[in-house]
């Protein structure tokens, strides 16, 4: 503990952080009094600028570090110490995820008593930067658009925000010292539709942007959702995508189910689901909301949308199969978790976006008959202690019967793609490890020892089976992996522009419970085509490049690089069905797949195309 007479506003204190505090700073102690700090990391030793002096707790910003923490960055932003949006931006993002992980394992203990419930790795985001589609700005007397600093309030003036995607700083660079007739200004974005909404209406000449349009249209995994102005909708576009994944694999679909989507907000989950089910039905209260999704349901014959306070709908449906809970932060209404109890769906999913009423509600629900079977943290705020949560729970005597086994040792969106529509049920853990190529090695001895090494990490804490892969391009002697940067990625595209090359794929799958591990590869020949330089640009440009080997994907349907293929179409796209389903049956698992699915047409000959219907 530091002692300090008299402590005021503009003294320097020296302190070493011992913790967390609720909003994401950094705590010590002052007097006898909590320190929350903006800038500092646990274990740090540094010099803190007290800014508030409050009669319960200080606050403070650093001043100096005298002792950094093995984590801590340099932030990049130039207004990282004024702003305050950004907790963690002086923070490592993998640490960030980690941190994110032990706030809801905090939670679900602090809170909800629930102290042996494992959580899972938190997904990371697809991008940690420029990943927001809606930013909300305050506007000074002058005009000038910027941000409220959450401890002094100073307006802080920004020309541009790196949390925002790139279209939104443009729009800002045009709404900056033109915006006088507001006091706040909202600007969404649609990330995969290019659509936009910006509110209120400006008069200004200077401004050549539309304002003051009543909606727009934003494209979740390839179907247009209207989003209205006042209407919510996730900010962060393609985690929200891995969310209705994520959501899909818990729920256990088997196309059956009357599935309710409660706080449905526009639709999205509910929408989406649709077709796996037999009867969608949402649930929201906002009427602009409603009036979005029944437009974005209105082609979708087997939905149902309700208005209405969920606790006031809930309890007098019918016994649904399925049900998920997307609530605000305020977390469930007590009568929505009492109806819940009542009717008892076999399966429930709670997405949450804060830990502390997560962890109430599931209280209510454990205390009740559900168990839960699994606990996923999402990162859908990089930079931020914010985390988004998504538990999967299950009738007390169906959990551990109805638990998944297999775990994808992998953060590829296509390879849980291709098992979720195989119709398998799987985890996802991210292996973390260093995936540089080995000197000496052959391109299929290399893909199969980094296969290995992902399925061996996950094992070591998981249990059940766990299912590795890698994948590398082959061009003549050279193996390609994923391209350092966008510069590196239109160099491997324009080596590979009408050539011919190699795609190996290699699977690992070990089984934790039996000790037994089995390791393949599979190669396809790929044919590319002659595309064009200015192709590579937009294709590298729009952002789809970075994280595939080669630098390409083949199932790309706006740049469709390859002209032709001989092999197995799925194993270039990160894979190969029949591989896994071999190699699971060889550590002696029998995979449940889908009756209805079969290989695409472009998988030429393939033995799992054979099965019976």
């Amino acid at each position: 503990m530091v002692t300090a007479e008299k402590i005021a506003k503009g003294h320097t204190v020296t302190v070493r952080f011992t913790g967390w505090g609720r909003l994401g700073e950094a705590l010590a102690e002052v007097d006898d009094k909590p320190l929350f700090t903006f800038g500092g990391i646990p274990g740090e030793e540094a010099v803190v600028e007290i800014t508030g002096v409050h009669r319960r707790y200080l606050v403070g910003r650093v001043a100096e570090v005298v002792e950094a923490s093995p984590y801590r960055v340099s932030a990049p932003c130039a207004y990282a110490g004024s702003c305050t949006g950004c907790q963690w931006q002086h923070v490592d993002y993998n640490h960030q995820l980690e941190l994110k992980r032990l706030a809801v394992t905090d939670a679900l203990g602090r809170v909800g008593g629930l102290h042996d419930v494992p959580v899972k790795d938190t997904l990371p985001s697809p991008s940690p930067w420029g990943y927001r589609n809606h930013a909300r700005f305050t506007v000074n007397k002058l005009g000038r658009v910027g941000y409220v600093n959450r401890e002094s309030r100073a307006f802080v003036e920004v020309d541009h925000c790196m949390l925002m995607h790139p279209w939104i700083n443009g729009a800002l660079r045009q709404l900056q010292g033109k915006s006088g007739e507001t006091t706040q200004v909202s600007v969404r974005y649609g990330v995969n539709s290019g659509d936009y909404l910006i509110q209120p209406t400006f008069q200004h000449e200077g401004i050549a942007l539309e304002t003051g349009r009543s909606h727009y249209t934003e494209r979740l995994l390839g179907r247009d959702f209207r989003v209205a102005s006042p209407s919510f909708f996730q900010v962060n576009t393609h985690q929200a995508e891995q969310m209705v994944g994520i959501v899909r694999d818990a729920l256990q679909l088997t196309g059956k189910e009357v599935l309710v989507d409660a706080y449905a907000g526009v639709g999205c989950f509910a929408v989406l689901l649709a077709p796996y089910v037999k009867e969608a039905i949402a649930i929201e209260e906002s009427a602009p909301a409603v009036k979005d999704g029944r437009e974005n349901a209105s082609d979708v014959e087997n939905f149902r949308f309700l208005r209405g306070k969920t606790e006031e709908v809930l309890g007098d449906m019918d016994p649904p199969d399925a049900v998920i809970l997307d609530p605000p932060r305020t977390g469930c209404h007590e009568d929505v978790l009492e109806a819940l109890c009542k009717l008892a769906p076999p399966r429930v999913v709670y997405v949450s976006c804060d830990p502390a009423t997560l962890a109430r509600d599931l209280k209510v629900l454990v205390a009740g008959p559900f168990a839960i079977e699994s606990v996923q943290p999402v990162d859908m705020f990089p930079q931020t202690y914010h985390v988004e949560c998504i538990v999967s729970l299950a009738l007390r005597d169906q959990a551990s019967a109805s638990a998944s086994t297999i775990t994808l040792a992998s953060q590829s969106p296509r390879r849980r793609q291709i098992l979720r529509d195989m119709g398998m049920r799987f985890a996802i853990a991210d292996p973390s490890i260093d995936e540089e190529s080995v000197v000496g090695q052959t391109p299929e001895q290399q893909a199969s020892a980094r296969a290995l090494a992902k399925a061996e990490a996950v094992a070591q804490r998981e249990s059940g089976t766990v299912v590795g892969a890698d994948t590398v391009v082959v061009d003549g002697d050279d193996a390609l992996g994923k391209p350092h940067s966008p510069s590196d990625a239109e160099a491997m595209l324009r080596r590979l522009r009408g050539g011919t090359h190699r795609v190996i794929t290699a699977v690992a799958v070990v089984d934790v419970d039996n000790g037994r591990t089995a390791v393949r590869s599979r190669e396809t020949t790929v044919k590319m085509r002659d595309y064009s330089d200015s192709e590579i640009q937009r294709f590298v440009g729009a952002g789809g490049a970075v994280d595939k080997a080669g630098a390409y994907a083949i199932q790309d349907e706006v740049f469709h690089p390859a002209e032709s293929i001989d092999g197995c179409y799925l194993n270039v796209v990160g894979l190969p069905p029949c591989t896994v389903v071999d190699l699971l049956r060889e550590v002696g698992v029998e995979p449940k797949l889908n009756e209805k699915w079969r290989p695409p047409a472009e998988c030429g000959s393939c033995p799992l195309a054979e099965r019976e219907a």
